[in-house]
C-alpha cells in the first residue's frame, strides 16, 4: 500500500537494522484517517471472504482492528496479556513472545467471544518473527473457529515470521513489506 509505505519513509525512524519506530502515526499516536485507508484496503483484499470476527492482541493492534472491523461490519475481539477480575469463566490461552518487549506473555480470550463457527481475520500492526500471530492462530484453532487470514500493517519480510505463517497455509496480506532497513539507508520495500 503506497500510502503506508510513503508515510513510513516520511515519519518512520529506523533503529539499527531491525527496529522500525512508527509511533508517531501507527502505534502510539494514531493517524485515524490512515487507519481508515488501511481498513478499506484490507476489506478490498479480503473481498468475497466470509468474516464474522476480527481478532487482535493488545495494545498496538486494537486501533487498526477497530477501523478494519468497521469496514467489515463485524466485532473486534482482542487477546489480553493479563487476566483480570472482569474476565469470568473459561478462556483460551496461548504463549506469545514479544519482539519489542523481549518477554513472554500468556494471552487470553474469553470463550464467550470466540466461537466454533466464527470465521476470523487476524489483524496486527507488525509481523516480524511471527510469535504474536502464531499465538492468535492457536487461540482461533483452540476455539474450533476458522482462520480466514491475517491483515498486517507492516511486515518485516527479512525476518522469518511471514514465511513461517504462509508455510502453514495461512493467508497473510501485509500492507507494507519491508525488504531491508538501516539507519543509513532508511527503509526498502519489497
Amino acid at each position: 500500500m503506497k500510502l503506508l509505505e510513503d508515510r513510513i519513509r516520511k515519519d518512520g525512524k529506523v533503529k539499527g537494522t531491525d527496529v522500525l519506530k512508527v509511533d508517531s502515526f501507527l502505534n502510539h499516536q494514531m493517524d485515524v484517517e490512515l487507519f481508515v485507508q488501511m481498513g478499506q484496503e484490507l476489506k478490498r483484499l479480503y473481498q468475497g471472504e466470509e468474516i464474522t470476527k476480527i481478532l487482535t492482541i493488545e495494545a498496538s493492534g486494537i486501533g487498526i482492528a477497530c477501523i478494519a472491523a468497521q469496514c467489515f461490519g463485524v466485532p473486534v475481539v482482542f487477546a489480553k496479556k493479563t487476566k483480570t477480575r472482569n474476565i469470568a469463566g473459561d478462556v483460551y490461552t496461548s504463549k506469545v513472545e514479544s519482539f519489542t518487549h523481549g518477554k513472554v506473555y500468556d494471552i487470553i480470550v474469553s470463550k464467550e467471544f470466540l466461537l466454533p463457527g466464527d470465521k476470523v481475520l487476524i489483524i496486527d500492526d507488525f509481523l516480524a518473527n511471527g510469535s504474536a500471530l502464531m499465538g492468535l492462530i492457536s487461540l482461533v484453532r483452540d476455539a474450533g473457529a476458522t482462520v480466514v487470514g491475517a491483515g498486517i500493517a507492516v511486515e518485516k519480510a527479512f525476518q522469518p515470521g511471514g514465511k513461517m505463517i504462509r508455510d502453514m497455509g495461512v493467508r497473510v496480506e501485509s500492507l507494507a513489506r519491508v525488504k531491508s532497513m538501516s539507519e543509513e539507508n532508511g527503509v526498502e520495500f519489497c
